[in-house]
């Protein structure tokens, strides 16, 4: 199969330059070979995550973006934020490659008896730079996947899986009994609450849309809470009281969502409290941010005592804490529930340069629900 392998692919680029733009291009670069525990994928599909905008679009709006002939066929430019290029400056004037996850077909292997054990296999890998035609992955960052599985079926096999199955290690970690979920009608938020009720865990799903709720009901959610009612605040604290959640996992980041949280679970456990506390309840409350949707300030309205707590959340670094035997039992659920449980779906595919036209980075940039779009390198 290696014999057949061309010497040169695509691959989809992001640079920023000091002037403050931000060009993408589809390169022409050549092909790795794998060193002794890598294996080659001819990446087949790889999606388009939010936490892949920010490295791709360096936060530039996509309604500045045009379209100018490059020296590559065509490159998008348009300008990042004013202010911008002193955050970016460790990354200016550097063509990166982007793309967090993806699938493919393993077409060439190094000499270990792991790696060559997968030729042929398909497999899902987090090894970044997935948006082109092959990458380069060390064994340590591939999931193998079941006979059948497709490309497709595989794309999305690491960023939502081993956040919904990384929250819930945190969760037991932690000592909490049941979590709170913001823009809970995502990809994520569905698979979350597939692996909740499997594994007999209350949740709490968050959503802006009557529509949302309704997908997140079809599927058996049994909390569900829609911050564009009048009841809102009720519904939260009836929500948290009937669960006990003590904490949450917000998506939006800005606003006032994880203060919101926050104050409902001091609501529910204030009205099971038998004597006054002026430091509001003991019990400690705590809301993690992992995901940035609202870039706006975020607010906290302190309503709920001292026992508290927010703070950034993300995934990788989550996982060293747990240890190698427990990324590989979560590793080894993903595979084993790609079609159930960690299902995803996708409303556009594109090809390496369909994913530059201005028109489709309006929408996938948006980070709406039902607008995952999956990148197919070799149409």
């Amino acid at each position: 199969m290696a014999d057949s392998l061309p010497t040169s692919m695509l691959q989809l680029r992001s640079r920023v330059d000091a002037d403050g733009t931000l060009t993408l291009t589809v390169d022409e670069v050549d092909l790795p070979t794998p060193g002794p525990n890598e294996v080659l994928i001819r990446v087949e599909a790889a999606p388009i995550n939010p936490s892949d905008l920010g490295l791709l679009l360096a936060g530039a709006d996509p309604a500045t973006l045009t379209v100018g002939d490059g020296a590559n066929d065509r490159a998008v430019s348009g300008p990042i934020p004013a202010g911008a290029v002193e955050g970016l400056r460790t990354r200016l004037g550097l063509a990166m490659p982007v793309g967090n996850e993806g699938a493919g077909t393993v077409v060439a292997a190094g000499d270990s008896p792991e790696a060559q054990a997968l030729i042929g296999r398909v497999v899902g890998a987090a090894g970044g730079s997935m948006y082109a035609q092959y990458r380069n992955v060390a064994l340590s960052l591939c999931i193998p996947m079941p006979d059948g599985i497709t490309a497709v079926q595989a794309a999305s096999p690491f960023v939502n899986p081993m956040t919904v199955l990384c929250m819930i290690e945190t969760m037991r970690a932690e000592g909490h009994s049941a979590i709170v979920h913001t823009a809970a009608a995502s990809n994520l938020g569905q698979m979350l609450v597939k692996a909740c009720a499997a594994d007999g865990i209350p949740l709490v799903n968050i959503v802006r849309r009557a529509e949302h709720a309704e997908v997140l009901r079809a599927l058996g959610a049994e909390h569900v809470v829609d911050s564009s009612r009048d009841s809102y605040a009720a519904d939260l604290t009836a929500a948290i009281s009937a669960t006990g959640a003590t904490l949450g996992f917000d998506a939006t980041g800005g606003g006032r969502l994880a203060s919101d949280i926050l104050a409902a679970m001091e609501r529910s456990l204030a009205a099971s409290e038998t004597t006054f506390n002026r430091y509001g309840s003991s019990t400690h409350k705590q809301v993690y941010i992992y995901g940035g949707l609202d870039r706006g300030v975020t607010t906290i309205n302190r309503s709920f005592g001292m026992a508290w707590g927010v703070g950034g959340w993300l995934l990788t670094p989550r996982l060293m804490q747990f240890g190698w035997e427990t990324v590989g039992r979560l590793r080894e659920r993903v595979a084993n529930e790609i079609t159930t449980t960690f299902a995803s779906s996708y409303s556009d595919e594109v090809s390496l340069r369909g994913a530059l036209d201005p028109l489709a980075i309006a929408r996938y940039a948006q980070q709406a629900t039902g607008t995952k779009y999956l990148i197919r390198p070799h149409d």
